[in-house]
């Protein structure tokens, strides 16, 4: 009850209405808007009246216009990266953070090959904010490490990673940064073809994939054009080079095979060599996805309104720790459970994959329901420019499977909803003001419902203003928001004021360099699972424990940037820091409950540095030959006040690259470098060196055509052993070993 009186009450009567007198605005805004950007050289260009769906996002002066809302007007107070076209097919990956993974800044969690999420600047979880076209995913990602994020990357149009303060206008959990999603569920544009259709495949070596998605839009008239996506995709276990786990854990469990044999337990001890010693694949790490989406938008003017409902499920494996057993802890239990327990325990006992693994499998079966609006309403030349709103709504339930049976079922319901108002720019100041507000109610039951049933409510005001005093710009943004935490079970109810701003100065130079320097201020409120954790979770294989007392995390930053054209090429460079107070993170104890390893939240000063970039440059030109050099790099060193390191950062990675283009045929060789990372928090294990060398061929095979291409790829073609740093399993899950891919894209 409480659930739909928020919805009704709070969240879709002032979007939606606002939303819907999109369809009365005035035909002429969008001139009067067109002219008044063109007089200004540093906005985006306004959206034409029909568009060419094979070159759509690219400015009269070259640059690539971001579209999240609120800062596609504006420079940004830090750095953007879009991935699209040939290089988010050439990194299309079934998980949002594996297909980021080379962009500078970006690492994954990496946590299964069904389960990653991007972790940018060493940030993850509460403070990297995943969007879909501008609006939260409204999953359960950011919980956990093993929960998937609900987006389908082989439907994406392209994935904008926005970094700095200004992205705090989509919630305080950016302090990272932010990934937007941009996937056309709800037309972007009018459409002067018949229809439009997008459509790509793929299959591997190392992972058995076969995937394929397709896009299709269809005008209805002039003015309305109808949308309908799908896509599949199926991987077998993950082939890897050498054994499973490292080897300091493979010492460890020939160690205790020893012992067990030692007392006699010859089955036990088998089971512990055979883990010891597995090697070629990674088990229990299989995936199936689907996702199908249907939506519509309508266009009048420079104004539009549409919306969406889309299905996105998934089913994968969750590798487990080898040579442990899952306990539930009985005294935790009432005595039915115990009893009921006890006998799937004597059921299973009898099952192959039991007497092989000693343990049963842990597979995670994710779905979500999802519905979005989106509206645009032109305001015409005055002072405000449009009023841009959207919603999102989503239903999601994710279920953790232990062999055959239901071990713990997740739910979230929520809604996340944004009203903007967006100022014309006027002489040299521009600008967007808006609201935005935010609810979940989430649920837990099952064996392990570490988390009790909760619900937040979260009120946002925002606003991001830029003057011009050529060739300086000063850019502000500011953010206040009110958050309610309360679980009525748990007798847990507490509210939070947090206040966020940032100030950045911009020199642009005649050449169209730019340098700049932000100083930030951001506060972010613990979330339900930081505040309410308590008991084991089989999938991450770790007894969690929340601290309800924990107060609001606060953050100063100060970051120095340049990038622009340099020369033929171009340049991203950026060096940042940041001062936390009560930073909150999840630590290992050294304790075990219910023979699992305590993982407990924790709350103190902590200070991050680091520095990104990317350099791109011609080394040869001639007609119809470009010989292109690509180098990127990311460095973050994380600590607390007193110099103990902060787990699961990422260490040093530097990648080379150089690309042959000739029109037809691109051809690609790129060597990754990934440092070793000893500088390890308490009972974190430190990470070895690894280089993967990758090799690729962007054929487009119809003379005259640029919208079919064919890609051959080998990656990791050295076959060399990796372990991401930023996973909570990199013990026991590496990265794949030689992998030889073959994908088709096509547009028409």
């Amino acid at each position: 009850m409480l659930y739909r009186h928020a919805i009704a009450n709070r969240s879709l009567a002032l979007p939606v209405a606002l939303a819907l007198c999109a369809v009365a605005a005035p035909a002429h805004a969008q001139d009067a808007r067109a002219q008044d950007r063109s007089s200004d050289p540093g906005a985006a260009p306004a959206a034409p009246e029909t568009d060419d769906f094979h070159d759509r996002r690219i400015a009269p002066t070259g640059e690539i216009v971001v579209t999240a809302t609120g800062l596609e007007q504006l420079d940004v107070l830090a750095g953007t990266t879009v991935v699209e076209g040939a290089e988010l097919q050439r990194n299309l990956d079934g998980q949002i953070g594996e297909v980021l993974i080379k962009v500078p800044g970006v690492s994954a969690t990496g946590f299964a090959p069904g389960a990653s999420r991007p972790v940018l600047r060493g940030f993850s979880g509460e403070r990297v904010k995943v969007l879909i076209d501008g609006i939260g995913a409204i999953d359960a990602s950011n919980t956990s490490a093993d929960h998937a994020t609900a987006i389908d990357p082989l439907t994406a149009e392209r994935i904008e990673v926005l970094r700095g303060p200004a992205v705090l206008l989509y919630g305080s959990q950016a302090i990272g940064g932010a990934v937007n999603v941009i996937d056309k569920r709800i037309p972007l544009r009018r459409l002067n073809e018949p229809f439009h259709l997008d459509a790509l495949a793929g299959v591997d070596t190392a992972s058995d994939l076969r995937e394929g998605g397709a896009s299709l839009d269809v005008p209805l008239g002039e003015r309305f054009v109808v949308h309908v996506d799908g896509a599949y995709r199926k991987t077998g276990d993950l082939e890897i080079p050498g054994y499973v786990v490292v080897p300091e854990l493979r010492a460890d469990l020939l160690a205790d095979a020893a012992e067990e044999e030692e007392e006699g337990h010859l089955e036990e001890a088998e089971e512990l060599r055979e883990a010891a010693n597995h090697r070629g694949t990674l088990p229990g790490s299989a995936t199936e996805t689907w996702s199908a989406n249907a939506g519509f938008a309508f266009f009048e003017g420079d104004s539009n309104l549409g919306a969406s409902f889309g299905i996105y499920d998934t089913t994968y494996g969750v590798p487990l720790r080898p040579g442990t057993s899952h306990h539930h802890g009985e005294e935790d239990h009432d005595d039915d459970h115990d009893h009921e327990h006890d006998d799937d325990h004597d059921d299973h006992e009898d099952h192959e994959g039991e007497e092989e693994h000693g343990h049963e499998d842990v597979t995670i079966a994710l779905r979500q329901y999802r519905a979005d609006l989106r509206g645009r309403l032109a305001l015409g030349d005055g002072f405000l420019a449009a009023l841009n709103t959207r919603v999102g709504f989503s239903d999601y339930t994710h279920t953790e499977f232990e062999g055959d049976e239901v071990g713990t079922v997740f739910e979230v319901k929520g809604i996340e909803a944004r009203a903007e108002l967006e100022q014309n720019r006027r002489g040299n100041w521009g600008g967007s003001t808006g609201i935005q507000y935010y609810y979940r109610d989430f649920d837990a039951y099952g064996a392990e419902a570490y988390v009790p049933k909760n619900h937040t409510d979260q009120v946002a005001v925002f606003t991001l203003q830029e003057i011009d005093f050529d060739p300086f710009q000063v850019e502000l943004a500011a953010r206040y928001e009110a958050t309610d935490v309360e679980s009525q079970v748990a007798g847990f109810d507490r509210s939070f004021d947090t206040f966020s701003g940032a100030l950045g100065l911009i020199y642009e130079t005649a050449g169209g360099l730019r340098f700049g320097v932000t100083g930030s201020r951001a506060e972010r409120a613990p979330s339900a699972e930081e505040l309410l954790s308590d008991g084991p979770h089989i999938a991450t294989q770790a007894y969690e424990i929340g601290d309800r007392d924990l107060e609001v995390e606060g953050a100063w930053g100060l970051e120095a940037f340049v990038r622009g054209a340099l020369g033929d090429g171009t340049v991203s460079l950026a060096v940042y820091r940041n001062w936390f107070d009560d930073y909150i993170y999840l630590a290992e104890t050294g304790e075990e409950e219910d023979e699992l390893p305590v993982f407990q939240y924790l709350q103190g000063d902590a200070r991050y540095f680091g520095v990104e970039g990317q350099v791109t440059y011609p080394l040869y030109q001639a007609d119809g030959f470009t010989l292109m050099a690509d180098l990127r790099g990311d460095y973050v060193r994380a600590e607390l006040d007193d110099g103990t390191p902060l787990p699961r950062i990422p260490p040093l990675r530097l990648l080379g690259a150089l690309e042959a283009q000739t029109g037809p045929v691109d051809a690609r060789v790129e060597v990754q470098w990934f440092d070793g990372q000893d500088r390890v928090a308490p009972f974190e294990s430190a990470t070895d060196a690894f280089t993967f060398v990758n090799a690729s061929i962007a054929w487009k095979p119809l003379r005259g055509n640029d919208n079919v291409t064919v890609l051959l790829q080998a990656n990791n073609l050295f076959d060399a052993e990796g372990r991401r740093h930023a996973s909570f399993t990199k013990d026991f899950v590496p990265l794949a070993g030689r992998n030889f891919k073959i994908g088709l894209r096509t547009s028409f």
